[in-house]
């Protein structure tokens, strides 16, 4: 055989052997699931990516935190959540009113009807549902005021059974089974607000 030839054949041999046959073609990996159990940051101080804004409020980030002073409106989750924890700093002034909204029935009409609202309202004129509650659902077991500094809320939703804990101290155990599944939503109403370390744990 001429050399010439034989140089020709063997890449051409090579390229057949190596190329997979249809249908055989390793497909891209798929983005895996949240897997339960596992925490994961929905708001990890640098950016509103998987947040979307509702309302005029003037959310910025500074220094690892997000805050609004004026205005009024949420910040709804990309992604819905049935059964979580969900854990999260906030800071409220005095006259701050804001909450964290769960379940929402709709991304774009957050309200304490269509969502379950842990309130964060030191000075609500009708204080039954005050910080620590859960809005038209629990009163809190304790008054505790949030207003001028940092706090934190643990809340665990797990079938209609709504449990939130502030600052390390149990405040709402109830069971209620209005509402089923949705996205998170954190409030501006009035006063300075921010959050920081927020994370989800779905069940």
């Amino acid at each position: 055989m001429p050399y010439r030839v034989g140089l020709l054949i063997v890449p051409f041999a090579c390229l057949v052997a190596c190329t997979p046959e249809p249908g055989s073609e390793p497909e891209a990996p798929a983005s895996a699931p949240v897997a339960q159990g596992e925490w994961v940051v929905l708001f990890d101080g640098a950016s509103l990516a998987g947040w979307n804004a509702v309302g005029d409020a003037n959310w910025a980030i500074a220094d690892g935190a997000v805050r609004a002073d004026a205005g009024n409106g949420f910040l709804v989750s990309d992604l819905s959540y049935d059964d979580f924890d969900l854990s999260l700093e906030f800071f409220a002034s005095p006259d701050a009113n804001s909450g964290v909204f769960m379940r929402c029935m709709s991304p774009q009409e957050i309200s304490d009807t269509s969502c379950y609202e842990a309130n964060i309202y030191d000075r609500r004129p009708d204080p039954e549902y005050r910080t620590g509650g859960i809005v038209n659902v629990a009163s809190p077991a304790r008054t505790l005021n949030a207003g001028g500094r940092w706090n934190s809320y643990e809340i665990s939703l797990d079938g209609p059974r709504l449990q939130v804990t502030l600052n390390d101290v149990p405040v709402v155990d109830v069971e209620d089974g209005k509402l089923g599944g949705g996205p998170i939503a954190l409030q501006y109403g009035a006063g300075t607000v921010m959050f920081r370390n927020v994370r989800v744990r779905p069940r």
